[in-house]
């Protein structure tokens, strides 16, 4: 167990907070703060407990440079609003400078201010000074907060815990809570859905789990994978084709250990690439050879529906289909749907589930809806998350 933020005593403290505000952006305006509300449990305890608190986080893929598209002004005006008191904004293109240690310096205890985008320096991607210590020196305690980037191992996720007290934030604590569960001591039945398109990016995960599901549900493109590995034709399909074999493999690994293995029997098929595409549904040995897979079809539906009734821990990452396309989506909103209707524990493992289970505004029906697409896959497969692992235990 990783300490918390209640674990120190924070009153009277500069404490720098590690949060995830890379949050979508439209001509400027912010299209979804569900990351900045999520920091919100750690950053309101702080103020509470009379603590001098300095956010600090990324936003989009700056390469180490100050570009004014990737500010986090406009996290600050949403921040302010939602803490209904003034954010400090410090702009500086250093992130760090004489200003902002002075600012820093000057707050007083309840006030909150936002560092520029750490991208904006070179040396955060790649953990290296003297940026480490420049942020390290502006605070007294470190929270981690930024699930979504605990995967790696940055200046402001991992480097700055070698220089102060280090410990978790209410999000990350949510976050291993639910997930470690899923891998430690889940409630059994325990299920297991992984869609997405290629079987090499889910290979570690689903091999992790196999030792630990009782059902196994493959969906997504890279159903089309293990189509290919029991001897079907795929027409255009997506293909992993690196890794046929694997999808083989991986068969043979779940019958052994006695996980029901659930693959599509039936498929959306459509001739383009296109909502608009004519389509049509085949059984999973009759795909046209000019035809692509898009979606589970009704029959692969009922399978889920039925495997996963009784289940008591559901476990859910990557879509069943091009969910995006409306004329596609049925599948996984299908599961979506069965999720939110279901008893069982229901952990969300980030990225383009968690972006379905929002489009079809199930949210509220989940247990738990994991921030970090990247994180909660290796955290599924195992991995020692450096943003985590270099907190104080408990």
């Amino acid at each position: 167990m990783k300490k918390t933020v209640r674990d120190v005593d924070v009153k009277g403290k500069r404490v720098l907070v590690r949060c995830d505000f890379n949050v979508p952006m439209k001509e400027g305006k912010i299209t979804d703060d569900t990351r900045i509300v999520s920091a919100l449990p750690t950053v309101k305890y702080l103020i509470e407990n009379e603590a001098k608190i300095i956010l600090m986080s990324h936003m989009g893929r700056p390469k180490g440079e100050p570009k004014p598209e990737y500010s986090l002004r406009p996290v600050a005006e949403r921040l302010s609003e939602l803490l209904g008191q003034r954010v400090i904004f410090t702009p500086s293109p250093e992130v760090v400078d004489d200003e902002v240690r002075g600012k820093a310096g000057e707050l007083k205890p309840g006030e909150v201010m936002l560092l520029e985008n750490v991208r904006f320096r070179k040396e955060e991607t790649k953990n290296e000074e003297p940026f480490t210590g420049q942020l390290a020196a502006l605070g007294n305690i470190f929270v981690n907060d930024a699930f979504g980037t605990a995967h790696r191992a940055h200046c402001s996720t991992a480097g700055i815990a070698g220089y102060l007290p280090s410990v978790s934030g209410f999000l990350i604590e949510k976050e291993v809570k639910f997930l470690g569960k899923v891998l430690d001591d889940p409630e059994r039945p325990l299920a297991a859905i992984m869609g997405g398109a290629k079987v090499g990016d889910k290979i570690p995960v689903i091999k992790n789990l196999l030792g630990k599901v009782d059902i196994l549900i493959i969906g997504g493109g890279m159903a089309y994978t293990f189509f290919k590995a029991m001897g079907y034709e795929i027409g255009k399909s997506i293909l992993d084709a690196d890794n046929v074999t694997l999808a083989g493999e991986l068969m043979k690994e779940a019958d052994e250990r006695g996980v029901k293995l659930l693959l599509p029997v039936d498929t959306v098929c459509a001739a383009e690439f296109d909502n608009s595409s004519r389509k049509a549904v085949y059984d999973r040995d009759r795909i046209p050879e000019d035809m692509m897979g898009m979606d589970i079809g009704p029959k692969t539906v009922e399978l889920c529906r039925e495997a996963l009734k009784d289940a008591k821990t559901i476990v859910w990452n990557g879509p069943a289909g091009v969910f995006e396309m409306p004329a596609f989506a049925e599948g996984t909103r299908a599961i979506a749907e069965m999720l939110a209707e279901s008893d069982a524990v229901t952990v969300i493992g980030g990225g383009d589930s968690a972006a379905a289970v929002a489009q079809f505004g199930l949210e509220d029906k989940m247990t738990h809806i994991s921030t970090g697409g990247g994180a909660s896959l290796e955290f599924l497969e195992g991995r020692e998350l450096p943003g985590i692992t270099c907190l104080e235990d408990k």
